[in-house]
């Protein structure tokens, strides 16, 4: 009945519709929708696919706004500056310094803005010459093998394969790196001299700050004449007025909804409740730690071996790739903060910039309280740079400790080396300079203000993706010494790691968040091709993962090249790490031999590097004859240094070359990644 009366209704309606009917409408208003949201989600993704990565851009943005955004030549003509700083920064200094020219410029008459290289577009560098006295800063720090910073890749590729005529830009730049690196400030080198070729005029000469040596130092000395530069060339004086003019101001935030409250996110709010893909710096993975175990078998050093679960997170490595993780500060030294500065850290507070105009709006995850903000955000264990010294001075109120900081504050021959002695040599941070100076009460948001961001650490990952595709394993020191002043300080990520130990019961298993980073280091494209590798202690690490690689292909039925493997370490019996698997290598043929090192098993000691001299034969079959890779991993300082001067003599021996045709050698093996280091000072 329903049936045959459906049809008759239907029948009804036809013989008595117009030429369009009611369903024609419908079906074309359905079109015309799905048309619609098709052509402009389309299109959001390609936008959204364009875009850099690491940047994390509001959603309530327009597309016209983010374009608006990127315009620093627009904001600069919009508030009437004449300054700008960009920075290239991994860890934070770089960004620092910037934040301190931008803030001294008004000295000068030169009102500035920090900027960061990621989010500008850098073409409007050739506009910078239509704003009268206008100058350009660059504070760009190098890592890795010669490597930009994240943030400046985009810029450091521009200049590369750009010819821009940048005619009238007037700049300067400060370079940060490390001497004991072979690739010394080589970034901050380059965008010197392009700059230069691109027709900009440079201001004042390239400063080059070493971080192996005081590094602050080196900023300030260059400093100080880049001002004396600028007034020289653009005919100003400076103005006399100090520039101890917070960046950012107080907000009580004591009426938020704690829903609203940071609790240690580094970017987005509640991402560790609710995990999103893709993983980085900014959106990190809260990874549980699936094993913790003691690597030494004796003696008062501690060595842990960490494996951290990345199963269904997606996330993706390779071998001798860095995995990067976010640590903590001890509630012990956060609780002696808010001790001995009278404050309540439970206090939920905000701070805000008071540069509108700026995209950095906090300084750090805001609203969250002074607890969150020093456990998560705040390096409170570092050695404190000279114009935080500078700020304490005001909230001494015993004469007798302002007299204390001074010196420290200033650039003076007797003030650099009060700082060094006091600050530097006797390793305090700012929670044993408020504990010796015990008038010294600053507010408590000017000093979250004032410390720099507390970073994640980098390890080396030591397993192969391989072998482990759902696992991601380090191996790490535990870092504890006693200062001159008889203090304890802790390494912050190694003695939290230590901390995180996975039961066997039920109960949820300790995690941290984590990211990996993509390395240079790399195994051969071939496994045929043989390799040497030197790592001693924990330098052994990305050496795991290779030697796992190979004995994975090799029980494949694959053809695997030799592997050579330097290792030393004290003693055989207290600290020679991953000995049964190394030993278990060997056995089985993939280790093609181990040659060790027990520094402090016989009166004289014993390095890898003593080793490698009376190994001269093989050293030369393999990276000569064979065109072998050779790979290098541990202290920059000293061992890394000395390892390539024997490879050196080697290549002039049993190459039969010339000092300066070895040179040429080993450095096209490095140009062709066949000799290739991941150190650390």
């Amino acid at each position: 009945m329903e049936n045959s009366e459906g049809v008759k209704i239907e029948s009804t309606v036809v013989t008595e519709e117009p030429l369009i009917s009611a369903l024609d409408i419908a079906l074309f208003v359905v079109i015309i929708t799905v048309a619609y949201f098709w052509y402009f989600k389309r299109d959001k993704q390609s936008s959204s696919s364009e875009k850099k990565p690491y940047t994390i851009q509001p959603s309530s943005l327009s597309s016209i706004e983010q374009t608006s955004n990127s315009s620093f030549i627009k904001k600069l003509k919009s508030t009437g500056r004449s300054l700008v700083v960009f920075y290239g920064s991994q860890t934070g200094t770089a960004e620092e310094f910037a934040g301190r020219i931008a803030k001294e410029g008004a000295r000068y008459k030169m009102k500035g803005m920090v900027a960061d290289p990621e989010e500008c577009d850098m073409a409007d560098l050739v506009e910078m010459k239509e704003i009268q006295k206008s100058l350009a800063i660059f504070c760009i720090a190098t890592y890795g093998e010669g490597d930009p910073t994240d943030n400046a890749m985009d810029f450091y590729e521009w200049l590369q394969n750009g010819d821009a005529d940048l005619e009238g830009l007037n700049y300067a730049v400060f370079g940060l790196g490390n001497k004991t690196y072979e690739h010394y400030n080589e970034i901050a080198i380059y965008i010197d001299q392009r700059l230069e070729e691109l027709g900009a005029t440079r201001v004042h000469e390239i400063g080059l700050g070493d971080d192996d040596a005081n590094i602050e130092d080196d900023f300030v000395s260059w400093k100080e004449k880049l001002w004396e530069s600028v007034c020289s060339h653009y005919g100003i004086e400076e103005t006399g007025e100090e520039s101890n003019i917070r960046q950012y101001k107080l907000v009580d935030c004591s009426e938020v909804l704690p829903e609203r409250i940071f609790s240690g996110e580094i970017s987005r709010l509640k991402s560790y409740e609710n995990q999103r893909f893709p993983f980085d710096v900014k959106n990190p993975y809260l990874s549980k730690i699936a094993v913790n175990r003691e690597l030494h078998k004796s003696g008062d050093r501690s060595c842990m071996h960490i494996e951290f679960d990345i199963d269904g997170s997606k996330m993706r490595y390779d071998t001798g790739d860095h995995v990067a993780v976010y640590p903590k500060n001890s509630s012990e030294l956060v609780d002696k903060i808010g001790e001995l500065l009278n404050a309540d850290l439970d206090a939920v507070f905000s701070l805000l910039n008071t540069d509108e105009e700026s995209s950095k709006k906090h300084p750090f995850p805001c609203p969250c309280t002074y607890r969150t903000a020093l456990t998560y955000y705040l390096d409170i264990t570092s050695n404190p740079r000279t114009h935080i010294m500078k700020e304490l001075i005001e909230y001494a109120s015993d004469p007798k400790d302002q007299e204390k900081l001074k010196p420290m504050a200033s650039s003076t021959p007797e003030g650099k080396k009060e700082f060094h002695e006091w600050i530097l040599r006797d390793n305090r941070n700012i929670v044993h300079i408020l504990e010796d100076l015990p008038s010294v009460k600053p507010d408590l948001d000017h000093l979250c203000e004032l410390l720099p961001r507390l970073q994640c650490r980098y390890y080396s990952i030591s397993s192969s993706p391989k072998v482990y595709p759902k696992s991601i394993h380090i191996t790490a020191v535990l870092v504890n010494y006693t200062t001159p002043t008889n203090r304890v300080n802790k390494g912050v990520a190694t003695n939290l790691l230590a901390q995180l130990i996975p039961t066997n019961d039920e109960l949820p298993q300790p995690t941290i968040p984590i990211y990996i980073r993509r390395s240079q280091f790399r195994l051969p494209p071939k496994s045929q091709t043989p390799i040497i590798m030197i790592g001693p202690g924990t330098g052994l690490a990305p050496f795991r993962g290779f030697i796992q690689e190979r004995d994975y292909a090799r029980k494949e039925g694959r053809e695997i090249g030799e592997m050579v493997l330097y290792f030393g370490c004290r003693k055989k019996d207290e600290d020679f790490i991953y000995e049964n698997e190394l030993q278990e290598y060997v056995a089985n043929g993939t280790l093609t031999k181990l040659h060790l090192a027990f520094s402090r098993d016989q009166p004289e000691k014993k390095y890898v590097t003593h080793l490698l001299e009376q190994n001269a034969d093989e050293l030369w079959n393999i990276i000569g004859e064979k065109s072998g890779h050779l790979y290098v991993c541990g202290d920059a300082r000293s061992m890394a240094k000395d390892v390539h001067s024997i490879i050196v003599k080697v290549v002039m021996e049993k190459g039969q070359m010339t000092n300066s045709q070895a040179l040429n050698y080993v450095k096209k093996m490095e140009q062709q990644k066949r000799y290739s280091a991941d150190v650390w000072s």
